[in-house]
């Protein structure tokens, strides 16, 4: 075990939550280094001597900002309030959260329950003053840069949309044609998958049950690929949100 006086027989009672998340779909695909580090956070647990090791990648390609719902972060918050977890490992505090709401929640239950918070380098005690402080200015600077982000994301977009060259992703049965202007796709394939999923919904009046019988018949729908506006369509058994997108959109 390391010496860190911190961690306590206690502590080792209880399992050790690492917590893994990247914000989209895409950084999940693209960016697997930061995965690789957030894993290798687990063997960082064995060593400072937790046997019982809980990895929490259920949150892999959601985002922290607000209204979001993340199964895993909830999860994790719930254990530790019934005392089952003696820290969380988690290599950013933009990994746990994004919002004042979230870090207050997971900040009082860890007090309350005695739960340590590490990012593989150092460990805190949110109940000692000074971790309390640095803990605090890192919850601060996090939702501070997501909003920095936002702002620019924002400035970006109305650039462009200014020089008359902003164009948002579609959803599928859409595109952009050479004029710039939002047509319905030509595609007979993507036509006749969209009219399957109105007619299917009209027969069944339940989006969770049109989403069922996709699966259940095997059929993929079309979804845009998000890295580009003119991206093109893949195809793949649909999500439920896919199926309710395609009827909102349409």
């Amino acid at each position: 075990m390391s010496g860190n006086s911190k961690i306590k027989e206690v502590h080792l009672q209880r399992r050790a939550a690492v917590y893994i998340r990247q914000s989209s779909g895409r950084q999940v695909l693209h960016n697997q280094e930061s995965q690789r580090l957030q894993y290798a956070l687990k063997a960082k647990a064995v060593e400072w001597g937790w046997s019982d090791v809980e990895i929490i990648d259920c949150d892999l390609g959601i985002s922290a900002s607000v209204g979001n719902k993340r199964v895993g972060f909830d999860g994790m918050t719930a254990a530790v309030a019934l005392g089952e977890v003696g820290i969380i490992f988690s290599r950013e505090a933009s990994r746990l959260s994004r919002t004042d709401k979230d870090w207050a929640r997971l900040f009082e239950v860890c007090s309350l329950f005695d739960t340590l918070i590490s990012d593989g380098d150092q460990i805190y005690d949110s109940n000692c003053a000074d971790d309390q402080l640095i803990l605090g200015i890192r919850a601060a600077m996090s939702v501070a840069e997501l909003r920095t982000i936002r702002i620019r994301l924002v400035a970006g977009m109305e650039n462009k949309a200014k020089r008359g060259e902003f164009q948002r992703a579609l959803p599928a049965g859409y595109i952009w044609d050479s004029c710039g202007k939002v047509v319905i796709d030509p595609d007979a394939r993507v036509k006749d998958a969209i009219d399957l999923v109105f007619k299917k919904f009209r027969e069944i009046q339940s989006i969770r049950q049109t989403h069922l019988w996709f699966h259940a018949q095997n059929i993929e729908l079309p979804v845009h690929q998000y890295q580009s506006p003119r991206g093109g369509v893949t195809w793949q058994l649909p999500k439920q949100g896919c199926v309710h997108r395609i009827l909102k959109n349409h």
